[in-house]
């Protein structure tokens, strides 16, 4: 396994209790649901990369989606493989590297192609290179479904705040970054890349046109305020209400951004 493979694999066991216990994460998770729930058609075959445990999974299977979720770490799979089971969903231990590959596979072996595809709070930017991830897209999707890729944003004044009055004022700038950025989950090391907004789009080209991006946790802290902003769900709330009126004029400014790209009628040799 990769290295951040190794370090959710670790996490996971403790993973729905530390994250489920905190209310912006919450927040930021509705967020993106919402989102989610307006792009796909109703009923339709969803792909999921970098699924973790499966709560996003769970949500759009319980309102009567088919999805099949994939990510790196085994661990990761086996709590979701039990959250889908009873709705019939299902999920498979896929490094988000290697989507192109299976892709060709699924392709080869008569699979049907999926309604839409997503990816929640930034597994692709445990990923170097994302040209073969909008490559797998372009090979999985039908002409006209949505990919909903939520990365994480290059400046988030939230979080340099937070880590400021942490006391951590060395990672209040670490996603102006360049390269590779070392992290560290589950008591293991690996590294990120902060992903410009070209990048992703010249990936996703000619295949995905870029429909709108959303700023997700502007005003809305990262986990980073936690345990304490969960302490005190009024104040989260008017963020919350905040976020709504700023999610697009204020994208650039969110600790997340969600991408919403439409699969053109561009051919994939």
């Amino acid at each position: 396994m990769r290295p951040a493979a190794i370090a959710f694999d670790a996490a996971a066991p403790g993973f729905d209790r530390r994250f489920g216990e905190w209310l912006s994460v919450a927040a930021q998770r509705q967020a993106v649901r919402r989102a989610l729930a307006a792009a796909f058609p109703v009923g339709g075959r969803i792909f999921e990369i970098g699924g973790g445990t499966g709560e996003d999974a769970s949500w759009l299977a319980e309102r009567g989606f088919d999805v099949f979720l994939t990510d790196a770490a085994p661990a990761m799979v086996e709590l979701s493989a039990n959250k889908l089971a009873r709705f019939g969903s299902r999920a498979e231990v896929m490094p988000a590297e290697d989507i192109e590959q299976f892709a060709e596979r699924h392709r080869a072996t008569g699979g049907r192609p999926f309604d839409g595809a997503f990816s929640n709070f930034a597994p692709l930017n445990c990923v170097a290179d994302l040209a073969p991830v909008g490559r797998g897209l372009a090979y999985l999707l039908k002409p006209g479904s949505a990919a909903m890729l939520v990365l994480f944003g290059t400046f988030s004044p939230a979080e340099m705040l937070v880590e400021w009055l942490r006391g951590r004022a060395d990672q209040s700038f670490r996603r102006l970054g360049r390269g590779d950025v070392p992290v560290r989950i589950g008591g293991k090391d690996f590294v990120v890349r902060y992903h410009r907004a070209r990048e992703l789009q010249s990936a996703m080209q000619p295949w995905f046109r870029l429909v709108q991006r959303l700023g997700i946790g502007i005003f809305v802290p990262p986990s980073a305020a936690e345990p304490w902003i969960s302490r005190h769900p009024r104040f989260l709330a008017a963020l919350e209400c905040l976020d709504r009126l700023a999610c697009r004029p204020l994208v650039a400014l969110g600790d997340h951004v969600l991408y919403h790209f439409e699969r053109t009628d561009a051919q994939i040799s």
